[in-house]
C-alpha cells in the first residue's frame, strides 16, 4: 500500500536526485542596466541565452533536453498568449505561470523520469526598478528577484554571488559584460574544481536584451557571437 510516507519519501528522493544532477550546472547572471539586462554565462555548444518574446529573455541550467523542452514551451505560450490576446498580455508572470504547473506535475508523476532543469526568466521595462526575473524551479515553484539575479546549480553557489553584482548596475553593456565575466570567475574559483578545468570546453556569452523600443530587434549579442 502506498503511504502519505512514502509519497513524501519518494518526493525526497527525486528533489535530492536532480539537485545533484543541477550541481554541475554552470551560473547565469543578470543585471538590469539604463540600457536594458544584460545576461552572462558560459556554455558548451548550445547557446544558453535566448530571447522568448519582444521583451523577454530565458536562461537555463541542467538536462539539456529539459531546458530545450521549457524553452520551446515558453516560446509557443508567449506567441499564443500574443496572438489570441495582445502583445502587452505576454508578460513573466503569465508565461512563468504557465510552464509552473507541467512542471509541478512532471515533478510529482512517479511513472515518468523527473524534469532536471532551472530556469531564468527576465523581462525588461521602462525603467531598472521595474525589471523583472523569475527564476522557476523543476518543481514548478518560482522566486520573483528586482535588478540582478543569479541562476546556478545549488544554494552553496549561489551564496558565492552574494552582493558581487550589484556593482554592475551603473555601467554601460559592454563593460558590464566583461565585469560579469569577471565576478563569475571570481567567484567559481571557490567550487571544487580548479578554474582551469572548470572553464575547459567553455565559451563565454553574453547579451543585451535592450531597454528601447527603437529598435526592430532588442536582442543584441555582446559576446560569443558565433
Amino acid at each position: 500500500m502506498f503511504t502519505p510516507y512514502d509519497w513524501q519519501e519518494g518526493i525526497g528522493n527525486r528533489a535530492q536526485y536532480i539537485e545533484g544532477k543541477l550541481a554541475q550546472g554552470v551560473p547565469v547572471l543578470a543585471a538590469s542596466l539604463d540600457e536594458g539586462i544584460v545576461l552572462f554565462a558560459y556554455r558548451r555548444q548550445a547557446k544558453k541565452i535566448y530571447e522568448i518574446y519582444d521583451r523577454l529573455i530565458f536562461a537555463g541550467i541542467g538536462q539539456q533536453s529539459d531546458v530545450e523542452a521549457m524553452r520551446m514551451g515558453a516560446v509557443d505560450f508567449a506567441h499564443q498568449e500574443g496572438y489570441n490576446r495582445s502583445e502587452e498580455d505576454v508578460t513573466i508572470q503569465r508565461v512563468a505561470t504557465a510552464l509552473s504547473a507541467p512542471l509541478k506535475k512532471a515533478f510529482a508523476d512517479f511513472n515518468t523520469a523527473p524534469p532536471v532543469v532551472r530556469i531564468l526568466f527576465a523581462e525588461v521595462n521602462r525603467s531598472v526598478e521595474d525589471d523583472l526575473y523569475y527564476s522557476l524551479d523543476y518543481d514548478g515553484d518560482y522566486s520573483i528577484f528586482r535588478k540582478t539575479a543569479v541562476l546556478t546549480g545549488s544554494s552553496t553557489q549561489s551564496e558565492l554571488f552574494d552582493g558581487k553584482i550589484e556593482p554592475v548596475l551603473g555601467m554601460k553593456p559592454n563593460k558590464a559584460a566583461e565585469a560579469l565575466k569577471e565576478i563569475w570567475q571570481l567567484a567559481m574559483e571557490h567550487e571544487e574544481r580548479p578554474l582551469k578545468e572548470l572553464l575547459q570546453g567553455l565559451t563565454a556569452e553574453a547579451v543585451l536584451l535592450e531597454r528601447s523600443d527603437l529598435h526592430e530587434n532588442r536582442f543584441r549579442i555582446l559576446m560569443g557571437e558565433e
